[in-house]
């Protein structure tokens, strides 16, 4: 029977181990950053219509690192707002040399 993840304390670590291939990682990296970027351009010139991408630049890079280089189902299928969680907490422990890519 499949553990159910009733917090997020409780999933992160099941979500790193989804995560163990480095260019999983890395993906997962770019796409964050990437969103964040373009989420910060849209804010600033007002250019709403863009909004459309961000579903794309999110999940683009990181399905790609779970299908090609992870081999695995991405946890957003079942855990969608723990999993978008883990994608900024996993970031900020890249940026901060927690997890390494």
């Amino acid at each position: 029977m499949e553990k159910k993840y009733v917090s997020f304390n409780e999933f992160y670590p099941f979500y790193l181990s989804e995560h163990s291939n480095k260019v999983c990682r890395r993906l997962h990296f770019i796409g964050t950053s990437f969103l964040i970027l373009v989420l910060l351009y849209i804010f600033f010139s007002s250019r709403w219509i863009y909004l459309i991408l961000l579903p794309i630049i999110g999940y683009g890079f990181a399905w790609i690192g779970h299908f090609f280089f992870e081999k695995n189902k991405p946890a957003t299928f079942k855990y969608p707002f723990f999993s978008l969680a883990g994608d900024f907490v996993m970031l900020k422990d890249i940026l901060i040399g927690k997890v390494k890519i």
